[in-house]
């Protein structure tokens, strides 16, 4: 392969084996152009014998499917793994026995390094705590306290969704309905969105609660929000713990014949692109953008460094967007 590339053979090893090296751009090109043609397939299973790596990442989900944002982190997460020359293993959590089982493979070295996201309480502290003073790399999206040993992304959730219901409250809303995911509702102390929820109407000193499930699919969404809209005292706005429970209860007031936001205002939150063609635009809270990049690079660095870095914590702002529905 380096006579046909006209290159060394440490060349050859640099450019293939994805090492950190310079390489002219042209020469890169020479190499992989006569790896092809060659039908050259690195032996990942030798590599990883002789680096003791598997050469695989873990992406610890909540779920498979249905989350627009686990979607776009799960593409950066194999695009960037791409180029380093990893493969990605994905685990769902969605019940204790699952976040178990996950801990356990992770323990037992399917991959070199995981990134988290696990909403609710399956994937308890002591567990992700546990999995990290293994010293395998982690990067955990969480606004949990006291996690140690590991890279940990948060959102200003609370604050966003208190901006949320003070606009509503602004408006003239009195009766708001909060539409949470099942795990929130059955929570001691409200927490994230519900405590941004809560928070708001305390301060805007209303003492009247609505709070009910049906944030976690479009169709118990629409369900929930058709009863809740049927009432004699219905809400006059629905902040849902999600934009696609928030779309769902714009369907559901449609149908039933009332005007958004003249008869409810509804507001959403993740702010995924679906909520810019609903009629009307959704309100929302989340980010402005939807790039993972720099979660996915914290992994990375994590897994190229030399030595363990220093913890970092980043923060992924969140804001509340009005449009239409409200």
């Amino acid at each position: 392969m380096a006579e046909l590339a006209n290159v060394s053979v440490a060349t050859v090893s640099y450019v293939l084996s994805g090492k950190n090296r310079p390489v002219a751009a042209e020469t890169r090109q020479r190499v992989l152009d006569a790896a092809r043609q060659l039908g050259y397939t690195p032996n990942q299973a030798a590599r990883s014998l002789r680096k003791r790596r598997t050469q695989r990442v873990c992406l610890v989900l909540s779920s498979f499917g249905g989350v627009p944002s686990d979607a776009r982190l799960a593409t950066d997460l194999h695009e960037m793994a791409d180029a380093h020359g990893y493969s990605v293993v994905t685990l769902a959590v969605y019940s204790e026995a699952r976040a178990q089982a996950a801990v356990d493979m992770l323990r037992g070295g399917i991959a070199d390094g995981a990134l988290i996201h696990v909403v609710g309480d399956h994937l308890a502290h002591d567990l992700l705590s546990g999995l990290a003073a293994t010293g395998l790399p982690m990067v955990v999206l969480s606004n949990e306290s006291g996690l140690e040993g590991c890279d940990v992304v948060r959102t200003p959730e609370v604050e966003a969704s208190a901006m949320a219901v003070d606009h509503l409250l602004d408006t003239g809303r009195r009766r708001i309905a909060f539409m949470a995911h099942r795990y929130e509702v059955y929570r001691d102390q409200p927490s994230g969105r519900m405590l941004g929820y809560t928070t708001a109407l305390e301060r805007h000193g209303v003492s009247e609660r609505i709070i009910t499930g049906g944030a976690d699919d479009r169709v118990s969404a629409y369900q929930t929000a058709t009863e809740l809209l049927s009432s004699p005292d219905r809400p006059d706005a629905i902040f849902a713990a999600s934009d696609r429970a928030a779309l769902s209860a714009i369907w559901a007031a449609r149908d039933l014949g009332l005007s958004v936001p003249g008869d409810v205002a509804i507001v959403g939150a993740g702010n995924i692109d679906e909520g810019l063609i609903s009629n009307p635009q959704l309100s929302t809270v989340g980010p402005l953008r939807h790039d993972y990049t720099d979660v996915v690079r914290l992994l990375f660095d994590r897994l190229q460094a030399e030595e363990p870095p220093p913890v970092r914590e980043i923060v992924r702002s969140w804001t509340f967007v009005r449009r239409g529905s409200s």
